[in-house]
């Protein structure tokens, strides 16, 4: 199987300015991405997707493939992610390059090891699913069969549609549910252009280790969240 690491890097961050390329821990956030995904075994093309000069600059010297910039229809704040890595195959597909599958490595998630991103691979092939999630699980607090929305009627209702008189009484006893955290998302070509979605109906998932750092850089906030995080696992990331 054939898979794109593809990395998508706008240049008009608003949340934190310059984002991409801001330097944390030494190195540009983007760095992060790039180095996990060139080391891991199973990725056969590191590409960063761009609209900004700056960006690709500093992506090859990292060592990412930038062989397009992006155009400025799909750079703007409102673009999905899905056209940006549709744009990315078709060019590619133009220079006679195919792929089976894109993992997507979001800089906004920086800390990923490339043994993750061989596991959530392997398990994307080994399970024959379409498309696959990194995940983090829900606390019981917040599990959809605890959670309750109004009604037409007015009143309060369990969101996932059973009866408030049969509520699952223990957390114990509560299914488990999961979030994506943004880290990996992995889509076949197929459904990717055929469905025109990057999330498909048979979703794998790998669970991130609790103790597996895990921050969506969006904020100022975050990004010192991400100062403090780079300073206890340097060892893993630097």
């Amino acid at each position: 199987m054939k898979i794109l690491g593809l990395i998508p890097a706008r240049g008009g961050s608003k949340g934190i300015p310059r984002k991409n390329i801001k330097p944390l821990g030494g190195k540009p956030l983007i760095a992060y991405s790039i180095e996990a995904g060139l080391k891991s075994r199973y990725l056969d093309k590191v590409l960063v997707s761009t609209d900004d000069e700056e960006i690709a600059q500093v992506a090859r010297q990292y060592g990412a493939d930038v062989p397009f910039i992006r155009p400025a229809e799909l750079a703007r704040d409102d673009t999905p992610t899905l056209p940006v890595i549709q744009h990315a195959l078709r060019f590619l597909a133009d220079k006679g390059e195919t792929y089976d599958a894109v993992c997507l490595l979001q800089p906004s998630s920086p800390f990923r090891t490339p043994a993750f991103i061989d596991a959530a691979i392997e398990k994307y092939v080994r399970s024959g699913a379409d498309s696959l999630v990194t995940v983090r699980r829900v606390p019981h607090h917040f599990n959809p069969h605890w959670i309750f929305e109004p009604g037409k009627d007015g009143f309060l209702h369990i969101a996932t549609g059973e009866s408030n008189k049969n509520i699952i009484p223990r957390r114990q006893e509560l299914p488990p549910a999961y979030y994506r955290d943004g880290s990996i998302y992995i889509s076949d070509a197929s459904l990717i252009f055929n469905e025109n979605a990057l999330l498909g109906n048979r979703l794998a998932f790998l669970e991130t280790p609790e103790d597996f750092p895990v921050i969506n850089l969006d904020t100022p906030d975050d990004w010192e969240e991400a100062v403090r995080t780079i300073e206890k696992f340097k060892n893993a990331y630097l």
